[in-house]
């Protein structure tokens, strides 16, 4: 057993490269000329993740109106409060004006008035998904021409990594793993599940990442996929659920362990077992070209054939298997029933169908992978034995 003080000294900052701008600006065209393609004048990028994807400018979302609008032609127009804009020209890499506005005036007509201007083919305004509804709903009174949502076009690039941003995500993921492991070999009897978390953000600050969440859970609260909001203790014999992640240059880190504090008993260990298998059913059918949906599927057919669910019911896996990671821990693709999305080259996404038994536990094993023209890989290795959940294994494509 190491002690978390321990296991903390020894921590070093990891290194990765930030997107470099000639990828930044190659996004940039890529989206203009799908603009261009569908015959739209401009989007519009709110202070979300997409503008930092785009752009590489984090802002943070505020009730002030503050993005950039992507022309289908032409260099970038940022939108901004005034006294923001000495800030917002020092933080630009990709180059483009500044429309600014004041406080007792409408950034609504301005971003309209802009839209009205440009020299740009298309007519209308495509916006950000993450735009906020008030701001969505003055924009589309503003704005001449159709408003409508830029989903498809932006979840269609980001959904799809480059090397720079799998380079990222891996080393983002190495990281979180080594806290994973941290914590599995600091854990003691009476431990707070509150103390784990303090040491689990201490631990992604000292790698050099920023903390983004942690979910740790104690005996039948691991049977909740989002835990409960009282603190626990932990006790021999607990079934214990790690869930954690954390940002690299902007990239998400996602994993979660499952395993036993202490003896499992035969019941852990089958159950323990079945999700292995489930995840496992779920990489086996993640194979270029094949549907989102199936790889909910075939992991779910093992929870089904071994008497749980069926569908959503619990006991069973009640949600989808996995979503899409990058700049957002959640983003496209969706692993989930009903998704045709077919896989591609670059995709990455977690595979976690959960067994949760309300009153119980639960085991979820999450892990990402990201798809090759060969299929998928794993970021880290999964857990292979409930007795070592960090044992080594190959971390390679099916054939």
């Amino acid at each position: 057993m190491t002690d978390f003080a321990t296991a903390l000294a020894a921590f070093r900052p990891v290194t990765g490269l930030p997107i470099a701008l000639p990828e930044l600006l190659g996004r940039v065209g890529a989206l203009q000329a799908q603009l261009l393609r569908d015959g739209i004048k401009a989007l519009w990028l709110d202070a979300s993740s997409s503008l930092t994807y785009f752009t590489g400018l984090s802002l943070g979302l505020s009730e002030r109106v503050h993005g950039a609008l992507v022309p289908a032609a032409g260099d970038l127009i940022y939108v901004s409060p005034r006294f923001e804009a000495p800030k917002l020209r020092s933080l630009l890499r990709v180059a483009g004006a500044i429309a600014v506005w004041e406080e007792d005036e409408s950034p609504y007509a301005l971003i309209a008035a802009q839209v009205a201007a440009l020299d740009a083919p298309g007519a209308g305004l495509a916006l950000d998904p993450a735009t906020p509804y008030a701001f969505a709903a003055a924009l589309m009174e503003a704005v001449q021409g159709p408003v409508t949502s830029a989903q498809q076009m932006i979840s269609g690039q980001r959904q799809v990594k480059s090397a720079a941003e799998i380079a990222l995500i891996q080393t983002a993921m190495e990281a979180s793993l080594s806290v994973q492991k941290a914590v599995h070999a600091g854990l003691r009897a009476g431990v707070l599940a509150s103390e784990v978390k303090a040491f689990i953000a201490a631990a992604h600050r000292t790698l050099g990442l920023n903390p983004l969440f942690a979910s740790v859970q104690f005996g039948e609260a691991t049977a909740y996929p989002h835990g409960v909001p009282q603190d626990q203790t932990l006790k021999e014999g607990d079934m214990v659920l790690v869930d954690l992640g954390a940002t690299l240059h902007g990239y998400c880190s996602d994993i979660t362990r499952t395993y036993v504090f202490g003896t499992p008993t035969p019941r852990q260990r089958q159950l323990w077992e079945l999700e292995r298998q489930a995840q496992a059913a779920g990489f086996a059918a993640a194979l270029i070209g094949t549907a989102c949906g199936n790889v909910d599927a075939a992991a779910r057919a093992v929870l089904t054939a071994a008497g749980f669910g069926p569908g959503y019911q619990v006991p069973g896996l009640p949600h989808r298997t996995g979503h899409g990671l990058g700049m957002d821990i959640h983003e496209e693709p969706y692993i989930v029933r009903g998704n045709a999305t077919p896989l591609q080259s670059g995709m990455c996404f977690s595979i976690e169908p959960m067994l949760c038994l309300y009153g119980e536990c639960g085991v979820r094993l999450e892990d990402i992978v990201h798809m090759t023209d060969t299929g998928p890989r794993w970021f880290v290795p999964p857990a292979e034995r409930l007795d070592d959940p960090f044992g080594a294994m190959k971390i390679e494509a099916l054939p």
